[in-house]
């Protein structure tokens, strides 16, 4: 294969063995972090969880990237992330780290200038210093309170330049401090949901039946005795495709759906002469308001419907939930 000029010859064959190189570097290269995850390791999760301010982040170039992919994942996880960047740092910046807070130096090579420059400013503070570094016997190592070692025996690019094993490394102890935190934090689903509210996650954790369903004149309801007629005019006004069929106390006794009533004219061609309870399907699944929407979710689709009736604690309807509706609101089945 060729595609174009000055380019190499190459076979289907060569490239997947290139991928497949790039992943068995990377790979080892996580793995081999197993060892690292050490007392050093610990302390550093200690030290975070005494501080009374956040993690700060900082590095340049890839490193930086990492950095800021870090902070994201400690601000969704529940611990107070920021991104410095070096340069910025030096010419006013700096002034957004406090005493309380922790450093966290990103650095392959352990000498990166910008941050070699930003060190001494980070001391005068007295901030916690921890280096995620890929020399652990750099003279930047010597200068931090912790460090952890990143380092990785090959970079997947062929001219060991571009940071490709190494990135993936700091990223990966980077995701091993986060969840560790998250742990010794006590951070719930419930947590996260609080900080991920626009998301479909969110909506998955802390969505409830009570503010998505259909109330009041909205919900199809008709009484057992109600005829075959009144029944589809109200299953027909509601445009749900159901009704909600109760007794004289207005308890749930069952529902009418579309299927039903197509099951029936199958059966029957006298269907004027039936009774709403005579029609419909007795001890429908059901649910209560303060159930979340997701639960409402698993609930149908394992039951192939499309309705639920929502039920008090006297077992009277105040609600109905549509498939449609909390499909449209971007849930999904785990």
């Amino acid at each position: 294969m060729n595609n174009g000029r000055n380019s190499i010859e190459y076979t289907v064959d060569q490239i997947i063995a290139s991928g497949r190189e790039v992943i068995r570097i990377e790979s080892e290269s996580v793995s081999g972090l197993l060892g690292k995850i050490n007392e050093g390791f610990a302390r550093a999760v200690d030290l975070i969880l005494r501080s009374e301010g956040r993690v700060v982040l900082t590095g340049v170039g890839k490193s930086g990237l990492i950095a800021r992919k870090i902070v994201a994942t400690m601000n969704s996880t529940g611990t107070p992330a920021i991104y410095l960047h070096p340069t910025d740092a030096l010419h006013g910046d700096l002034g957004m780290v406090r005493r309380e807070d922790v450093v966290i130096l990103l650095s392959k090579s352990g000498a990166t200038e910008e941050l070699m420059m930003l060190i001494p400013m980070l001391k005068r503070l007295d901030v916690t210093l921890i280096g995620m570094l890929g020399d652990s016997r750099s003279k930047m190592a010597r200068q931090m309170d912790v460090v952890l070692d990143v380092e990785v025996g090959e970079e997947a690019c062929p001219y060991d330049l571009a940071p490709t094993a190494s990135t993936t490394a700091t990223l990966a102890m980077g995701d091993a401090l986060s969840v560790a935190l998250l742990k010794l934090r006590g951070f719930t689903e419930q947590d996260f949901a609080m900080l991920h509210p626009g998301g479909s996650l969110g909506k998955r954790l802390s969505l409830k039946i009570s503010e998505i369903m259909y109330t009041g004149d909205s919900i199809p309801v008709v009484h057992e005795s109600t005829s075959f007629k009144d029944s589809i005019l109200e299953i027909t006004s509601k445009r749900l495709g159901v009704t909600c069929v109760v007794d004289d106390a207005g308890k749930l006794l069952g529902v009418i759906t579309d299927g039903d009533l197509r099951r029936l004219l199958e059966k029957t061609t006298d269907l004027a002469v039936l009774t709403a309870r005579e029609m419909m399907t007795s001890n429908p699944k059901r649910i209560k308001p303060e159930q979340l929407a997701s639960y409402a979710l698993q609930k149908m689709e394992s039951h192939k419907i499309t309705c639920l009736p929502v039920i008090d604690g006297d077992e009277k309807p105040v609600g109905i939930v549509h498939l449609h509706d909390l499909v449209n609101l971007g849930l999904r089945i785990r």
